[in-house]
C-alpha cells in the first residue's frame, strides 16, 4: 500500500521560512517524479513544484520561483519543498504526490497523493 506522509506545515509570519517533509513507502521510490501541489481556501489546487527520479531536474510554478526549492533524497525516500520568503497567499494546504517515471498521463495528474498538511502565512 503506498502512503505519501506530509509534515513540517505550520504558522508562519510574512517572509518566513518553512521546509516541508514528505516520506514515501509502499513504493520504489526511485521509480517516481515527484511533485508538490497546493489548495487555498475556495480554490482550486494548484501545481507548485516537481522533481525528476534521480533529482537532476525540476519545474516550478512562476508563483514560487526562485523563493521554493524542490529536493528528494532517494535513500530516505523523501521529498522536501523549501519555503522561502513567504507571502500570505503562500496559505494553503500542502500535498505531495507520485507519478510513476513511465507514465503516460497529462503534467499535472499524478499516480498517488498525501493527506496534505496546512501552511499558514500571517501578514
Amino acid at each position: 500500500q503506498v502512503q505519501l506522509v506530509e509534515s513540517g506545515g505550520g504558522l508562519v509570519q510574512a517572509g518566513g521560512s518553512l521546509r516541508l517533509s514528505c516520506a514515501a513507502s509502499g513504493l520504489t521510490f526511485s521509480n517516481y517524479i515527484m511533485g508538490w501541489f497546493r489548495q487555498a481556501p475556495g480554490k482550486v489546487r494548484e501545481f507548485a513544484a516537481d522533481i525528476s527520479w534521480d533529482g537532476g531536474s525540476t519545474f516550478y510554478a512562476d508563483s514560487v520561483k526562485g523563493r521554493f526549492t524542490i529536493s528528494r533524497d532517494n535513500a530516505k525516500n523523501t521529498v522536501y519543498l523549501q519555503m522561502n520568503s513567504l507571502k500570505p497567499e503562500d496559505t494553503a494546504v500542502y500535498y505531495c504526490a507520485a507519478k510513476g517515471v513511465r507514465s503516460t498521463k497529462p503534467m499535472y495528474e499524478y499516480d498517488y497523493w498525501g493527506q496534505g498538511t496546512q501552511v499558514t502565512v500571517s501578514s
